[in-house]
């Protein structure tokens, strides 16, 4: 292949901005939209379409967990554009089931096929490209997670609301699989070796000439402090934020409106974008992400403490978003980034995908367990406190998992940050 004059990477990092937008729209933005659109549809309770939430994200935890053995076996392409294909099949069996089962079925295919395009898949595609500026990087390609949020949750409400759910599916679905068909092709099986590039743009026999320090490898990461207490933090951390979003606008709508509420979620997302961006761009290399993951949760801590004044008090509910959203982002993109500095290469292309799994299979039940502490709380006539003090709860026990990792290195040799 012939050598272009531009990195490449740059291209490889806006198609999987593209990519994201799809896989968060479709597969983690979508389903909530698609609970109400199918409810309506056929009368079935909220309590039977929900579970149809939960396995969707279920079932994704085993594909994305062996996302490396597919991408070795059959190869990154071919493993994105089926997810596409997978994903595309299930929503559009969820606008027509007929049956719960027929329900449940589509499910499993959107389950496994938007993990294909989502977290892992993101890191699995920047890591070969970029390894010194790869927060900035993965800071970029994850927002279009964000952006994703932005352009497909009304945009679903409005495709169905003007064509119907089943029509709504097809076009969204054939949309995204021919996007993503022609960045597989064209992007997604280039390597840096095909165009004789290093990564972050570098000239080759500089690479060689200064080689990266790498940690020792793992022989087993279930007995590795680092990886358990980064699993742990991500889990913790994620069950907190999906918990606290799937019920926040509901939450929100009595205090401000339903129209004003929406903007108040508007602007998380906002700070999501502006927070993970910042975090990748200033973030120095040799920085202590354990530490900037612990900063980043004890500013959301701070934002749901101040949510729960926001019955009394209206600043309280732009400030306390503003500070929860800013975290919102880095709870995806910095777990990633630590894994780049405490495992080797080939470990941390097993650790990736095993901790977003072990995130996805833990905040599958988190809107429902928030539900119930949401009842709960309302029985008691504190609807605010009781919730958002779970959720700070949380926030603070990931940030005990994050610097638990750090406090006596399980592995001699590990480094701090990758230069």
């Amino acid at each position: 292949m012939r050598k272009p004059h531009a990195f490449f990477g740059w291209t490889v990092l806006y198609a999987t901005f593209v990519l994201a937008i799809f896989g968060w729209g479709v597969g983690f933005y979508g389903p909530p939209v698609f609970l109400h659109a199918v409810a309506q549809r056929t009368g079935w309770g909220v309590a039977l379409v929900s579970g149809a939430v939960t396995l969707h994200f279920l079932c994704g935890t085993l594909v994305v967990a062996n996302l490396p053995r597919l991408y070795g076996r059959f190869g990154v392409p071919a493993v994105t554009l089926s997810g596409a294909v997978l994903l595309a099949l299930g929503a559009n069996g969820w606008a027509r089931a007929a049956e719960p089962w027929q329900l449940y079925a589509a499910a499993l295919f959107s389950g496994m096929g938007w993990v294909a395009l989502g977290a892992a898949a993101v890191n699995a595609l920047i890591s070969p490209w970029f390894v010194r500026r790869r927060p900035a990087a993965l800071g970029m390609a994850y927002n279009g997670a964000s952006v994703g949020g932005i352009v497909f949750s009304p945009l679903w409400v409005y495709l169905i609301g003007e064509a119907g759910f089943a029509q709504a599916a097809l076009w969204v679905g054939i949309a995204m699989v021919g996007v993503i068909a022609a960045l597989s092709l064209k992007v997604f099986a280039v390597t840096p070796q095909q165009v004789g590039q290093a990564p972050d743009g570098a000239a080759p026999e500089a690479r060689a000439a200064a080689p990266a320090p790498s940690p020792p490898p793992v022989p087993d990461l279930w007995r590795d402090r680092s990886f358990l207490t980064l699993a742990a933090g991500m889990a913790l951390g994620l069950f907190a934020q999906i918990g606290l979003i799937a019920h926040l606008l509901s939450l929100l709508a009595p205090l401000l409106g339903a129209q004003t509420a929406g903007l108040a979620m508007g602007l998380a997302t906002a700070s999501a974008i502006a927070g993970r961006t910042l975090v990748g761009w200033l973030m120095p290399a040799g920085a202590d992400r354990r530490k900037v993951a612990c900063l980043a949760y004890g500013i959301q801590i701070c934002g749901s403490l101040v949510l729960m004044l926001a019955a009394e008090h209206a600043w309280a509910v732009w400030l306390g978003v503003l500070l929860f959203g800013s975290g919102i982002g880095n709870a995806t993109s910095l777990p990633p980034l630590i894994a780049q500095t405490e495992f080797a290469r080939d470990d941390a292309q097993r650790v990736v995908p095993l901790i977003v799994a072990l995130s996805q299979g833990a905040y599958a039940f988190a809107p429902a367990l928030f539900g119930i502490l949401r009842a709960l709380s309302e029985r008691a006539g504190h609807p605010l406190l009781w919730f958002l003090a779970a959720a700070a709860c949380l926030q603070a026990a990931a940030i005990a998992s994050f610097a638990l990792g750090r406090v006596t290195p399980a592995r001699p040799g590990a480094r701090p940050a990758r230069p």
